[in-house]
């Protein structure tokens, strides 16, 4: 049995408040001072195999441009050890159910290589400053479907329940917008795969330095989504576009189609919880994207607590140009060989599905990173209550931001022993964090163009 538990400092508190308590300002006081800027434990751990935070990355590699696949500046690191059939009984504590189903489901390929762990998250000074500003005043709309009283920062750097943590991991910073190319593959059993090309864009209305609480709240949005499929052919064309508001009571998720075969723009409604995920092969739901997105209503959600987790970071050998996708793709899962593991502390959040309501997963447990609220590994529950998905979020550092992001999503589905992988961007241009974006890229109009050019 893991032990589980919460942060010994801050435990008494969440007892003694109510669900939906404003953080009072002895808790504020302790950001940036035992506690980093968004909230992490800042001291490292007993045995000192996590280190202490001591601001994460600062700067760029030398001779890096912004533009380029981000070179490793920890390429010098060697294993530490590697966890594979033969052993990997010595490690549960530090793995999740899911990850333990993985190693039994194949048991002559997968492993996982650990490294040292370098807490390299990092993110601008204003998002920390916000943070410190919202926390005593950001709050949760009634049901927890939905904030007010929060911009820019994470809303509860001190979470009292599993909705709180959830909603920090929505609203974390990914920059104010950013342009990706890439591709995702559903390869087969074989490890045969075609490639789908994206072309995305995403604007973060939420994390603008300029954004205020009032202009938020009367907008209501957090965040702007297009995405165009570019590849293959019979796809090419297809488009989305959301709007995700930031109190869903008053406005649910506003979402557009293009189909290429009718030419027009269409509501889209159903783009949400379990309907299936853009040319995924079945493989992931609409609220897997980006490890978990969209209304939490119809989950029951629960704070387990704090655990030292393997979880993938630092990813920059995954991520870089030299490798071809055909690299990285192999029957069954990833090629291990790129992918780096380190020990790190994660928030166990547990989501158990409401009585009354759907949905194709009956719990789902996030392992949240504790110093960028990034959930890294999600075990994916059905409704008889087996272990149905495992997903695993492989991130990095985008030091020009900066910003701790996944380069890579992998979703296994544990029955049909496929895997789709979200996020390719080895072979193509690099994410832009400097593209400028405005509310004029997001209209249904915008989505046709996009769909037909």
């Amino acid at each position: 049995m893991k032990k589980i538990t919460l942060v010994a400092s801050t435990i008494a508190f969440v007892l003694s408040c109510g669900a939906m308590a404003k953080l009072p300002a002895d808790q504020v006081a302790r950001l940036g001072a035992d506690l980093t800027p968004l909230g992490a434990e800042k001291a490292g751990n007993a045995d000192g195999s996590i280190p202490a935070w001591d601001g994460g990355i600062k700067a760029a590699p030398a001779g890096y441009k912004v533009g380029d696949h981000h070179p490793d500046p920890f390429s010098g690191d060697k294993v530490l050890f590697t966890i594979d059939k033969s052993n990997v009984n010595q490690y549960k504590a530090l793995l999740s159910p899911g990850q333990i189903r993985l190693f039994e489901s194949y048991p002559d390929s997968y492993k996982m290589h650990v490294y040292q762990t370098r807490r390299t998250a990092s993110f601008p000074q204003y998002v920390y400053d916000a943070t410190k500003k919202i926390a005593s005043t950001a709050e949760l709309v009634e049901g927890g479907n939905g904030i007010v009283n929060a911009a820019i920062g994470i809303p509860f750097p001190v979470p009292q329940n599993g909705l709180e943590a959830i909603w920090n991991h929505l609203l974390r910073y990914r920059g104010v917008a950013a342009s990706r190319n890439g591709g995702q593959v559903a390869p087969t059993a074989s490890g045969d795969f075609v490639t789908i090309g994206f072309d995305e864009q995403i604007m973060f209305k939420y994390s603008a330095p300029d954004a205020t609480v009032d202009a938020l709240q009367k907008e209501n949005i957090l965040f702007r989504f297009k995405q165009a499929v570019t590849t293959p052919a019979r796809l090419a064309g297809t488009a989305l576009l959301v709007h995700e508001t930031m109190d869903q009571i008053k406005t649910p998720r506003q979402a557009w189609t293009y189909n290429t075969g009718q030419r027009r723009v269409r509501r889209a409604p159903n783009v949400a919880y379990d309907a299936p995920g853009t040319a995924s092969d079945g493989l992931r739901t609409t609220d897997d994207f980006d490890m978990f997105n969209g209304s939490p209503n119809r989950y029951d959600w629960k704070l387990v607590g704090k655990q030292e987790l393997l979880i993938p970071y630092n990813s920059y050998k995954m991520h870089s140009k030299d490798v071809k996708y055909a690299d990285l793709i192999k029957p069954g899962h990833i090629n291990p060989e790129y992918v780096r593991w380190e020990k790190h502390r994660v928030w166990v959040v547990e989501a158990s599905l409401k009585q009354g309501t759907s949905h194709v997963y009956g719990k789902r447990v996030f392992f949240i990173d504790e110093d960028s609220w990034q959930i890294h590994v999600a075990d994916l529950y059905d409704n008889r209550g087996e272990l149905y998905r495992v997903a695993v979020a492989h991130g990095l550092n985008y030091y020009e931001v900066p910003t701790h992001w996944s380069t890579l999503e992998v979703y296994h589905d544990l029955n049909t022993r496929r895997y789709l992988a979200i996020g390719l961007d080895n072979e193509d241009k690099m994410y832009d964090f400097g593209v400028k974006l405005t509310d004029n890229d997001f209209t249904p109009a915008a989505l046709r163009r996009e769909g037909t050019r």
